[in-house]
């Protein structure tokens, strides 16, 4: 069966920082590049960061750069998301998405498999 289960989130105030896991089972990682994307209410769905199949190629978007690391452990079939610096904007459902191959970019039809998503609030 293929799952993909993001967690980590909850409330935390504004400079704080939050590290989200994104597990997955029933694929072969290595075999995936992943991608980071929020949603906040009444807004389209952002690709924030995305980490090549091995874990050698990163990409941000410039609202998170310098702010968030994108991260992975294979052999653990985990993915991380450190986000540090918050800000009440990075308010959102944050979603962990797979795409087969080497690399992706950022945009959402490029990523094939979606987990349910961990919401994330900024605020004091």
């Amino acid at each position: 069966q293929l799952r993909i289960v993001e967690s980590g989130g909850g409330l935390v105030q504004p400079g704080g920082s939050l590290r989200l896991s994104c597990v997955t089972s029933g694929f072969t990682l290595d075999e995936y590049a992943v991608g980071w994307f929020r949603q906040a209410p009444g807004k389209e769905r952002e690709g924030i960061s995305s980490i090549s199949s091995p874990g050698d190629s990163t990409h941000y978007a410039d609202s998170v750069k310098g702010r968030f690391t994108i991260s992975r452990d294979n052999a653990k079939n985990t993915v991380y998301l450190q986000m540090s610096s918050l800000k009440p904007e990075d308010t959102a459902v944050y979603y962990c998405a797979l795409s087969r191959g080497y690399s992706s970019g950022l945009t959402f039809w490029e990523y094939e498999y979606w987990g349910q998503g961990t919401q994330v609030t900024v605020s004091s």
